[in-house]
């Protein structure tokens, strides 16, 4: 049954929050799932219940007025508590969760995202599943603004004081040059260095770590190609436009490509990074430990014993936490 115009709702609380963080009425309509014409109905629905504009709708980016500035601290808080509720519910044997939104980062999307979400399926009865896979830091901005539930994500610093982690993996930044470019008995750095770098995009935060990684290492390699997919940049390694800089997982989202590659251990310090899940305290009970310890057991069978057997040498590099 749909609610009336004049009635204050939590999904109409949770539209505005989320039509204010993005500043646009598209963008919070693709954040939620939901069509532009639905949050805007739901606005409007709350504009009436409350008695007062909210929003500037017909400004770009989207503004908040006075009112709608003195309402959204109320509405956060509002969302936060019907979590806690849900929370505290769930833990005193009330109904079960119902439904549990995901955040995975790219390089785990084929891997074991599919037998992660099956696995969870069998555990929470009844339980709906929303999937978002993306880079890091758009986990992380769904996370915060309570979009989603858990996600699973490139560490990106110090975690927020309301965020619960799970260390999954940490893995090694390695080469990945075309056979016969590099000569083993040569001078690595000064081999690559003569060649172009195929970039991973500094959009993302997985291309700032590299950037800013050869930065303090005071290297300035040409690069013609910047890209934002693992297979394209692969792709152009092994036709020999260049060579790349990526991580163990992005490299073997791509296997089929390996075959014409050589993983090289960087020729200058080491650069790693940490894969975590990450989860609001107090939200969810046991259930961020339990996804975690699916995924590392999916992760240690499907990725790293493969990846370990095709290339021992990265056994130090990639390590399950």
């Amino acid at each position: 049954m749909q609610p009336s115009p004049g009635r204050i709702t939590l999904w109409g609380i949770e539209v505005f929050v989320a039509t204010a963080e993005e500043r646009s009425i598209t963008a919070a309509a693709r954040r939620l799932g939901a069509s532009a014409s639905a949050v805007s109905q739901q606005l409007t629905n709350l504009e009436a219940a409350l008695g007062a504009a909210l929003l500037v709708r017909n400004a770009r980016p989207v503004t908040l007025t006075s009112a709608g500035e003195a309402f959204r601290r109320r509405a956060q808080s509002i969302l936060n508590e019907a979590a806690q509720a849900r929370a505290e519910l769930a833990v005193s044997g009330a109904p079960t969760l119902r439904r549990l939104r995901l955040g995975v980062i790219d390089d785990l999307e084929a891997d074991v995202t599919p037998q992660l979400l099956v696995r969870m399926a069998a555990q929470l009865d009844g339980c709906q599943f929303l999937l978002e896979t993306g880079a890091s830091h758009g986990l992380y901005d769904q996370l915060e603004a309570q979009a989603l539930d858990v996600i699973v994500t490139a560490e990106m610093g110090e975690a927020p004081p309301w965020a619960e982690v799970h260390p999954i993996l940490s893995e090694e930044f390695v080469v990945a040059a075309p056979r016969g470019m590099v000569d083993p008995e040569g001078d690595t750095l000064a081999q690559l260095k003569a060649r172009p770098l195929v970039q991973y995009t500094t959009r993302h935060h997985m291309g700032r770590l590299i950037a800013t990684h050869l930065a303090q290492q005071n290297l300035t390699l040409a690069h013609r190609f910047e890209l934002d997919s693992y297979h394209a940049i692969l792709a152009l390694v092994g036709q020999g436009v260049g060579w790349t800089i990526l991580p163990p997982l992005a490299l073997f989202r791509a296997r089929r490509l390996l075959g014409d590659l050589v993983l090289m251990d960087l020729p200058f310090a080491p650069v790693s990074r940490r894969i975590v899940l990450m989860a609001r305290q107090g939200i969810l009970d046991d259930v961020p430990i339990t996804v975690a310890r699916d995924l590392k057991a999916l992760l240690a069978e499907g990725v790293v014993a493969p990846a370990l057997k095709a290339y021992p040498d990265l056994s130090a590099r990639l390590r399950l936490l």
